[in-house]
């Protein structure tokens, strides 16, 4: 099958190329973000291969399928930048990797966590610097404390598992609650009850319009003052203007994320030598208290292997009618 990969990184070719052994598939690596202007360079395929920051929306998805593309094979677990409306009426089937490593996220999110807290990041930099002084640095006991899990799914389980290792109490919010994670000493909550106790509050939710800017101001002012937010989901979860304005107010006592509402023209692309022009991204930047990542979560080899590998078998199930195909439908997404 002939696959245009786009957004394509040093580390796709990598683990795609290596997965494919078993496939044989055609892969055409490019480095363009898919959108309205590149679609056409998926000519002569059957099959695209988006990533999380390219524009699947309907103009795009209809371009496509004049084409003649059959299959939008997502390398992601996400798939709201796709119009899966436009995907139906057009014919397209629309692939998916559900669980590529759910260790990997919230592992990351439990390290944000613990360099918030501890301030490791800029006790780094000063012992670089010759700063030795522990003034500005001080934490507290994650013993003890309260953490709220705002999604338990798979990332979400591991994380509030975690978390239980800490010795945390671990509160969740979660329409379709886990008894395993129950039967560990996790306790389900409403969303007010999570978002009221949790000295940490931390996002592993999917994006969808129900979950849009979940996190605003008022949900804000239902928080702890000194509360310590993460999210290492979508960054479309979090409203970063009532963010903002819960860092100045202290409401928020730190802020660590992976994503960002507005990440497309930023991550994945190295920046250092440009201004960059997101006034509100910048304004995040100003923040002591605030650790950000460049969408990096899922960023371990073990993760990239199952990408690449589940990826390349949804091609190949799509192709022959044998295997499993994780396709992902708009009834899926109605049924939520």
């Amino acid at each position: 099958m002939r696959i245009a990969v786009f957004s394509t990184k040093p580390f796709d070719r990598r683990f795609l190329d290596g997965a494919n052994e078993d496939h044989g598939h055609e892969l055409r690596y490019l480095e363009a973000r898919l959108n309205e202007d590149t679609a056409v360079l998926a000519q002569g395929c059957e099959a695209v291969c988006p990533f999380v920051n390219d524009d699947v929306g309907a103009p795009v998805v209809e371009h496509l399928a004049r084409q003649g593309i059959r299959l939008i094979a997502l390398r992601s677990a996400g798939f709201n930048h796709v119009d899966l409306r436009a995907a139906e009426a057009q014919g397209l089937t629309v692939s998916r990797v559900p669980a590529y490593s759910p260790y990997a996220v919230a592992e990351h999110a439990v390290g944000l966590v613990l360099n918030l807290n501890r301030k490791l990041h800029r006790a780094h930099q000063r012992v670089r610097e010759g700063n030795f002084a522990l003034d500005g640095l001080l934490g507290f006991d994650l013993h003890g404390r309260t953490v709220s899990v705002l999604g338990t799914g798979k990332i979400g389980a591991v994380f509030a598992r975690i978390m239980l290792g800490f010795g945390c109490r671990v509160l969740a919010h979660d329409p379709y609650p886990s008894d395993e994670l129950k039967a560990v000493g996790v306790e389900y909550v409403d969303l007010e009850a999570a978002l009221a106790q949790g000295d940490v509050v931390a996002l592993h939710l999917p994006l969808t319009p129900g979950t849009h800017h979940l996190v605003d101001a008022e949900a804000i002012d239902r928080m702890k003052d000194g509360v310590m937010l993460i999210n290492t989901s979508r960054g479309g979860l979090v409203d970063t203007r009532a963010v903002i304005d819960g860092l100045k107010s202290g409401r928020i006592g730190g802020l660590g994320l992976d994503v960002y509402e507005e990440e497309a023209d930023l991550f994945f692309e190295d920046l250092s030598d440009t201004v960059i022009q997101d006034d509100v991204f910048a304004r995040l930047l100003t923040f002591p208290n605030v650790l950000i990542t460049g969408h990096q979560g899922f960023f371990t080899r073990d993760a990239l292997e199952n990408i690449a590998r589940t990826t390349l078998e949804n091609a190949t199930a799509f192709e022959s009618g044998r295997g499993t195909l994780h396709e992902v439908t708009l009834a899926d997404v109605q049924g939520r």
